[in-house]
Parts: C-alpha cells; sequence; structure tokens
C-alpha cells in the first residue's frame, strides 16, 4: 500500500491498495483513523468514477486485519504504532519468530527476550504499550468511522481512559457517547466541527442542548482568537444559527474538500438553527453561570467567566496602582540625568528627557515609539537611574527572544512573563499572585503589545502595590495574538502617563529598513532598491510578478543563491513571514517547498512521515499553545534534534532546552520555515523575506506591513506585486475588537 495523501487532522486518505494483482494498484479515498504501509485491510464500500482520476473505491467501513506476510508484520510492527519497537527492532523480531510474530507478542511476549539486542526492560516497555495499544482499540474502533484520527484518539484515551466510549455491560453512558461535545473542551485540536460530526453520526439531535450550547461556546472562543473579549446579541446570535445550522448536499465529488477539489451540486438545508432557541440556551447559560451578560449602551452582551472576571480585575488593579504617585525629589532626578549623559557623552531628546524623568516617579507609565526613536536607549537610562535610586529591578517580555533582547538592552537578567510568574503544574496556575507577589521595586515590560488579557491579568495580580512599571511597546504594530487591547486601550484611557517617541535619530535614519518601516506607517508607498548584488540597502525590493507561484519561486531562488552570497545561512538566518496560511504563497504550502530546500532528506537525517505532512531532523518547527508542563509557549521556536521511533518521542531543541514530545502531542507543533506575521510578534531576525500578493487582500493591512518590516535585523526582501504593496499600504485595518477596556 502507497498513501497518496491523509490529513491527520480529518483522516481523508488516498491510498493506493495491493489487492493481489500486482500490476495495478487500486486507490481507496475515504477517512481512516490511521493508515500505515504494512497494514491488511478489510474494507467496506462502492466503486465510483471520478472524472479526472478514474475508478476509485469509496471506503465506506474497514477493519484492520493482521499482515499475514512477513514484510507486512515488519511494516506493522516498525512503523511506530508500538512504544518500544522501531523498524530495526520489528526487523529483529520478525527474523526471529517469522509468521508467529504477533501470536508471540499477544499470548507469549515474555519470549522476545530471546531476540538479540531486547532486554527485560524493553520486553517490559513493548509488554505495557501492546496493552494499551488493545485497551485503546475499542476507542480508535469508534471513531474511526467518524474521522477522527489516531492522534486525537489518543488523546481522548488519555483524557477519560477505557470508559470513553460505553462497554457492553456498562450501565452508564461514557463521557463520548453521552455528550461528544466535551471532546472540543477538554482536549487540544478536536474542535465543535469535528464533535459534531461524531454526535451527528452517533444519532445526537440537531436541537440538543449540548449542541446548542456547544456551538455558542465555541462561536465565542472563535472570537476570541479574532482579540474579542465578548460579543453583542447582535453578533453571537446570528454567528451561533449560522454555526448551527446543519447543511448537506444532494451531491458531490468524491474528493473531499481537504483536497480542496469538492464540488457541491445541490445544497439543501438538513437542520434550520432557530434564533429563538439560541436566545433560549443564552439565558439558560446566563443562568447557570456559564455565560455573563452585561449591558452595554442599548445592547446585551455576553462573556464567557474566566474573560468577565480577568477584564473586571484587572481594571481595579490598574487603577489601585495609579491612586498614588511616589514622591521624589525632581532636581535631584533632573540632576542625576544631566551627570550619567554628560559622563557618557550623550545627549537625551526632549522625549527621551520626559520619559525618563517620569519614570522617577509614576508608579504605572507607558513609552511607545517606532523604529529608531530610541526606546532601546530610553529604557537602558531608566533602569540606570532606578538602580541609582536603590530599587531592585525586574524586567520580562512576552517572548523568549524579547527578554533575551531586553537583557541585553538593560543589563539585567530578563525572564518571560510565564516564567517570571514561575508556572506551577500542579495546581495548574502561576505560583507568583496577589498572596505572592514578585520581589521587585521596579519593572519593565518589553513588547507590551503583544501582552493579551490574561497574561496582563496574571502579571498584574503578582506586581507589588508599590512597584513601579513601565510598559513598553510599539503602538502601531499587531495586537496581541490573544483577546483584548491591553496596550491600546490604556493609552486610550488617557489616564496612563504616556510618552510616545518620535524622532528617528541620524543614526538609525541610514537604515532602510527603519526608513521603510516609518514610510508606511505614514502612508506613503516605500521607495525600495531593486534586489541585486550591487544593493547597497538593507531593505530591497524584487517584483515576484502578479501570479503567487511566481513569488514562491522568486523565494525559493532568493533562498539558494541570493542569500548564501549575501552572506547569511538559509537554515539559521532566514524567515519567511507570510500575511496568511492559505494560498500558494501562504505558510502551508511555503512550508512544505522550503523544507525540501532548506532542509531535504537525508540517510543522516531521521524523518517521521505523518499522513501528508513530514517532520525531519534539522526542520524549525513552532509551538502552537501554551505547554505550561514543558514550558513551551505559543510562538516559541526551536529545532528538531531527535526522532526515537522506538520510544515514540520526537526531541525539540528550544534555544538550547531539550523538549520531548510525544507523537499525541505533535499537532502542538508546525513548521516554521514560513510563518504568519501575526505570530512573529516580538522576534527579531537577520533576514525576513516578506511576500505580498493581491491573494492575501483580505489581511493586507498598513500595521501588518509595517510589522513584517520591522522583524529584520540586518536585510528585508520584499517580494510580491506592487498592488499589492500598495494595498497593504492604504488600507488600515486595525478592526475593533470588543473589549470594555480597563476603565468601563
Amino acid at each position: 500500500m502507497r498513501i497518496t495523501f491523509h490529513s491527520s487532522e480529518s483522516g481523508y486518505t488516498v491510498a493506493r491498495l495491493n489487492t493481489g494483482n500486482v500490476k495495478q494498484l487500486t486507490t481507496i479515498v475515504g477517512s481512516f483513523a490511521n493508515i500505515q504501509a504494512g497494514q491488511t485491510l478489510q474494507l467496506q464500500g462502492q466503486w465510483r468514477e471520478h472524472p479526472q482520476y478514474g475508478s476509485q473505491f469509496q471506503v465506506v467501513k474497514y477493519q484492520e486485519t493482521k499482515p499475514a506476510t512477513l514484510t507486512g508484520i515488519e511494516k506493522y510492527l516498525g512503523s511506530g504504532l508500538i512504544k518500544g519497537v522501531g523498524p530495526v527492532t520489528a526487523k529483529r523480531i520478525v527474523k526471529h519468530f517469522g509468521l508467529e510474530t504477533l501470536d508471540i507478542i499477544e499470548n507469549q511476549i515474555e519470549r522476545l527476550i530471546e531476540v538479540p539486542g531486547i532486554a527485560n526492560k524493553r520486553v517490559a516497555m513493548i509488554q505495557r504499550t501492546w496493552e494499551e495499544q488493545k485497551s485503546i482499540k475499542d476507542v480508535m474502533i469508534f471513531l474511526q468511522s467518524h474521522g477522527v484520527s489516531t492522534t486525537y484518539a489518543v488523546k481522548i484515551y488519555k483524557q477519560y481512559g477505557e470508559e470513553a466510549v460505553p462497554k457492553a455491560t456498562a450501565s452508564l453512558v461514557a463521557t463520548v457517547t453521552n455528550n461528544p461535545y466535551q471532546l472540543a473542551i477538554d482536549i487540544f485540536g478536536i474542535g465543535f466541527l469535528t464533535a459534531d460530526k461524531i454526535a451527528r453520526n452517533i444519532g445526537v439531535s440537531p436541537w440538543s442542548k449540548f449542541r446548542y450550547r456547544a456551538g455558542v461556546l465555541h462561536v465565542l472562543d472563535k472570537a476570541s482568537e479574532d482579540g474579542h473579549c465578548y460579543l453583542p446579541e447582535s453578533k453571537i446570535v446570528p454567528m451561533s444559527r449560522e454555526l448551527l445550522t446543519i447543511k448537506g448536499v444532494k451531491e458531490s465529488s468524491v474528493e473531499h474538500q481537504e483536497n480542496e477539489m469538492s464540488t457541491e451540486i445541490g445544497e439543501k438545508i438538513e437542520h434550520e438553527a432557530d434564533e429563538e432557541a439560541i436566545a433560549t440556551i443564552l439565558s439558560e447559560m446566563v443562568k447557570l453561570e456559564e455565560l455573563i451578560r452585561e449591558q452595554d449602551d442599548d445592547e446585551p452582551i455576553y462573556y464567557k467567566p474566566s474573560f468577565f472576571y480577568s477584564e473586571q480585575h484587572l481594571a481595579k488593579l490598574l487603577q489601585q496602582k495609579l491612586k498614588t504617585s511616589l514622591d521624589v525629589d525632581v532636581e535631584r532626578v533632573k540632576s542625576w540625568i544631566n551627570r550619567y549623559t554628560a559622563s557618557r557623552k550623550i545627549q537625551l531628546s526632549p522625549q527621551q528627557y520626559v520619559a525618563v524623568a517620569k519614570a522617577a516617579s509614576e508608579k504605572l507609565m507607558i513609552l511607545t515609539g517606532g523604529p529608531g526613536t530610541g526606546k532601546t536607549f530610553t529604557v537602558h537610562t531608566v533602569c540606570k537611574l532606578w538602580k541609582a535610586m536603590g530599587k531592585k529591578i525586574a524586567c520580562a517580555a512576552p517572548t523568549g527572544r524579547a527578554a533575551k533582547r531586553l537583557s541585553e538592552m538593560t543589563g539585567i537578567e530578563a525572564k518571560t512573563i510565564h516564567r517570571l510568574l514561575e508556572f506551577d503544574p500542579s495546581k495548574m496556575g502561576f505560583k507568583r499572585d496577589l498572596d505572592n507577589p514578585l520581589e521587585c521595586e521596579a519593572i519593565v515590560i518589553d513588547e507590551s503589545s503583544m501582552m493579551d488579557l490574561f497574561i496582563s491579568h496574571a502579571l498584574f495580580k503578582a506586581i507589588p502595590e508599590d512597584c513601579q512599571v513601565l510598559l513598553v511597546g510599539d503602538i502601531d504594530q499587531l495586537p496581541s495574538v490573544g483577546p483584548g487591547n491591553v496596550l491600546k486601550d490604556l493609552i486610550a484611557s488617557y489616564k496612563i502617563p504616556v510618552v510616545r517617541l518620535t524622532k528617528v535619530f541620524r543614526q538609525a535614519a541610514s537604515s532602510a529598513i527603519i526608513r521603510t518601516a516609518h514610510q508606511i506607517n505614514h502612508g506613503h508607498y516605500p521607495q525600495l532598491e531593486p534586489i541585486s548584488m550591487k544593493a547597497t540597502s538593507d531593505c530591497l525590493w524584487h517584483s515576484g510578478g502578479t501570479e503567487p507561484e511566481h513569488g514562491v519561486q522568486t523565494i525559493c531562488d532568493l533562498i539558494e543563491h541570493y542569500i548564501p552570497k549575501a552572506g547569511f545561512n538559509p537554515a539559521t538566518d532566514v524567515q519567511v513571514l507570510c500575511p496568511m496560511t492559505r494560498g500558494v504563497v501562504g505558510t502551508r504550502n511555503l512550508n512544505k517547498v522550503l523544507q525540501q530546500l532548506i532542509n531535504p532528506p537525508s540517510e543522516e537525517k531521521t524523518q517521521l512521515v505523518r499522513g501528508d505532512s513530514i517532520l525531519r531532523m534539522g526542520d524549525r518547527v513552532m509551538q502552537l499553545k501554551n505547554d505550561y508542563n514543558k514550558e513551551v509557549f505559543n510562538g516559541d521556536l526551536g529545532i528538531v534534534r531527535a526522532i526515537d521511533f522506538a520510544e515514540k518521542e520526537v526531541i525539540i531543541d528550544f534555544d538550547g532546552r531539550d523538549v520531548t514530545y510525544d507523537y499525541a502531542d505533535l499537532n502542538e507543533l508546525t513548521l516554521a520555515w514560513a510563518t504568519s506575521i501575526h505570530k512573529s510578534q516580538g522576534s527579531e531576525y537577520p533576514v525576513v523575506i516578506l511576500p505580498l500578493y493581491t491573494q492575501h487582500y483580505i489581511m493586507l493591512s498598513r500595521n501588518l506591513f509595517y510589522t513584517g518590516i520591522t522583524r529584520a535585523k540586518k536585510l528585508a526582501l520584499i517580494v510580491g506585486s506592487e498592488k499589492a504593496v500598495a494595498i497593504a499600504v492604504k488600507q488600515v485595518k486595525q478592526q475593533q475588537r470588543y473589549t470594555i477596556g480597563v476603565w468601563h
């Protein structure tokens, strides 16, 4: 069997199967929880004739049978399904026991000690994981017909144990059968749509309160991904109605939407959600305190409780911080600033001088400004002033890279906010809070535009009442990836002292990256030098034509030829930043292309094939969610250092710290040769390649373009169409985020 395509998310698979006629392989399509070379399958379904791909067998139901050949057994054992057995160990076992291998493992597993190279410890591991596989088999069989992948089946098993599906003699209905929508709440990667598919297949009513409740929560969760803390009634009701309405098709092509080939012939409505029923569910959820309803102007608004209480308490903490100011000798502060700058033969701009002077007495203030305006030296001087005042200083930033830069800027050890607050896995919360505050008298938080509602709330809970806080950030960058618009709301309140640096220093102005960033920010089409080996600018333009396919080729040519000649390493120095994940010049496609270009396969590199994706030693990867147990957070970049087929583990190096991932947790990672501009916030890279095409129209905006350009430290290369650049400069798309703000 040869797998042509497999989606680990949906299970949709296209494979070429050997049915006994070695001269002609059969194409099968369908949804498989797991599929591996070497498996023997019993299939049920029907033949379909695809207009482009010819005869295909559409699988409706399948069952795995034990492989009957030595090669099949070897591939089956070595496929990574069993911890402790990789391809080499599988070969040894099959060589020793032959066709009896699976019976031996099933009934006399202790005999594996007879195989050369397998010790008692390895036998115990194989026995334990074989039993786990048997236990999870029922879960997998139950879920496989609903398009749930093995990855999620393992996660479900870990979450709920053997009660995940009903036992024949059980009197209680198990979690998944009783309320499959709980999966979307409990398990990362399983959303409402997957849970809804399972529910429909096992006969849960479309009118189910579980379904309507889960739909409302899904709408609020999706809204939070767009930065919203709540939704007004005029948004949440129609959005829930659209989600909960079930649309069917009378006829469609065999190909699945994952392959982007599906063709709907005649859509029909199978269940039309009722807005009145949604309103009733909203009221019930409010009574049960699953939602909080507030009144904003003339319209009700709906929060998830965690959002409401975090927003309200953060406002209270900030207001308390501003009730009093510190009493300092202003003349003494000015005298110190003058002596300090004179001794170093430097001169602060009037704006910088005001910022340093205010930092001596304000308990909370904001320093903002674009690149080249002197934020770095201002923060450095503030820290020197605080130190001269005898204060114990802490420094932090949302990301590891930003924290490292802050350390270099101030000469003081800086930590990520998560590490500063000391996460405690035993209670799934931070050790530092109101009852156990940080031990500091002054704190600098850099890249504060990245702070979302929840990390801001956690941080201010841990800051002592008399501690001075300096928030530093560029307000013109994209807002936080998470919910809230904290820095912008604070500035818009006009109740917090804000110093905005606007003067671009002469030395900084010599950088075309900085000049271009300010041109973009002022709405001017940037003046860019064309790419050539004779180019002298650090911000260059390459017309990648109007077709995205041309852009992909241009990016590959730059990485393969131009970047090395310019003195940079393609594997370590270059980051491609895209406006979107989808499309030809989106992160998904570019990651596959760049993986083959920058980190091609070789005998020295082990690789793990998972459906249509490959993870290879040397690959750059990004973490997609906060994992406090591993101390790895959303947006962290790492390198694949090792893949252990026997242990079913992957080792990722995050800035010199090795972190181990089980196969079941690999959906927390994604390739990161190309990443989105949103995900790049707080990071700097030696070289940035920024593709801009009209294909990205929906995402093109001034602050997105500005953020992407300012991630480049030494060289920025813009590839694309002039029309797309003009659109990006013109469009000011600072989408309204539904936040009450901190002063409501």
